[in-house]
């Protein structure tokens, strides 16, 4: 009987390893996936990329900037203007301020979300800062543009038609490079 038994446990340990190792990937992966996932769906108020805005239709909608920075940073980040009237389609151009407040250079990548989560999808960015990791020198000031527009579809969806104002987000975190924090 022990001859039978060792076959068994041996292909017993081997699909546990497996098993484990699956897992173990899988938890390696869930983050990017995740990340792949809420840009491809607007999933949880992840907005969009898009190569050029449709044009506009009519009607208006509001779209509110916020601006946030880690305590690790030492930069001030501010929206440029804090509220925008805008039609569905059309393109639309505003800017952060940066600035970093120290004395030695720093690297920080912004992440971004819109609110209400719902109408993530409709939100579609065609060129945005938060895209690369951003470098300031000690003590520089730069401007950074967004370029986005709200798809006119937003006024068709019944869970998105009488929102009026969508609340674009960001936050600044440092990077760990080899210019952060010298």
């Amino acid at each position: 009987m022990s001859a039978s038994v060792a076959p068994n446990n041996k292909r017993t340990a081997l699909i546990m390893a497996a098993v484990v190792a699956g897992m173990l990937a899988l938890a390696f992966a869930s983050v990017p996936l995740y990340r792949i996932f809420c840009e491809a769906t607007g999933f949880a108020g992840t907005t969009l990329r898009a190569d050029k805005a449709p044009g506009a239709v009519a009607g208006e909608i509001g779209v509110r900037f916020d601006a946030n920075t880690h305590p690790g940073l030492p930069w001030r980040f501010e929206p440029e203007q804090r509220t925008v009237r805008i039609q569905p389609g059309a393109q639309t151009k505003i800017f952060y301020k940066a600035q970093n407040l120290s004395a030695r250079d720093w690297t920080g990548q912004a992440v971004f979300n819109v609110s209400p989560d719902r109408v993530g999808k409709y939100f579609k960015k065609i060129e945005c800062f938060c895209f690369t990791e951003q470098t300031l020198k000690a003590g520089q000031t730069v401007d950074m543009p967004v370029i986005f527009f709200v798809d006119p579809k937003i006024k068709q969806d019944p869970d998105t038609r009488t929102i009026d104002e969508i609340t674009l987000s960001y936050t600044f975190y440092p990077v760990e490079t080899g210019t952060a924090g010298r």
